[in-house]
């Protein structure tokens, strides 16, 4: 009787060592997205529009024809315009039409300008001194293009007097309203009150 409860106890344990983990199929990383247009071999289109070395529209070209007259000519056939039906695609030198690409992008990124925020901060009692090189600094910024936060902070018993640091913007107001406009108006955050002037 004994040994029959062994044999049953083993043969429900069996099938558990039979169990083997799943195995997760394994992802293979996905190939790096190539940066700008494709060229020669990469173009996977039965026929594109051609445009030769010299600007001329050759029309409608099977694409082996085409890389064949690229190859002849010593340049490459690129990828103008992908999304066109067929797509565009010109005979021209791929290492100079890169450089000028990347020129390009230079010189708009020169020409666009960055607005910063600059910070002013100011005391409801600030010394007349004081308070013109802080016109002066904001004047500057403003010249170069960028807005100013004018940050004006109450210590202690200061607080009981706010109608002193609202006088000292209203002042801040005139002495910069033939170059800047108020873009945020006077407000309290904490113990502090928050203005913004932006360039005219």
């Amino acid at each position: 009787m004994r040994s029959a409860v062994l044999i049953c106890t083993a043969a429900s344990r069996s099938p558990l060592k039979e169990r083997l983990p799943i195995r997760r199929p394994i992802k293979l990383p996905q190939p790096a997205a190539k940066e700008g247009p494709r060229i020669n071999e990469e173009i996977r289109v039965r026929e594109v529009q051609l445009i030769d070395k010299d600007g001329a529209n050759k029309g409608v070209t099977p694409i082996g024809d085409a890389i064949a007259m690229a190859q002849e000519a010593g340049l490459d056939l690129v990828e103008i315009a992908p999304n066109s039906v067929p797509p565009v695609c010109k005979i021209l030198d791929f290492g100079k039409y890169k450089y000028q690409a990347q020129k390009k992008a230079a010189e708009a990124r020169k020409k666009q300008k960055i607005v910063e925020i600059k910070e002013i901060k100011l005391r409801p009692m600030i010394d007349d001194h004081d308070y013109d090189v802080k016109m002066r600094s904001m004047q500057r910024f403003f010249e170069e293009g960028d807005k100013v936060k004018v940050t004006l902070r109450f210590r202690g018993r200061e607080m009981a007097h706010q109608e002193l640091g609202y006088k000292l913007l209203d002042r801040v107001k005139g002495d910069t309203v033939k170059f800047a406009k108020i873009e945020q108006e006077p407000r309290f955050e904490g113990r502090q009150v928050v203005m913004v002037l932006a360039p005219r």
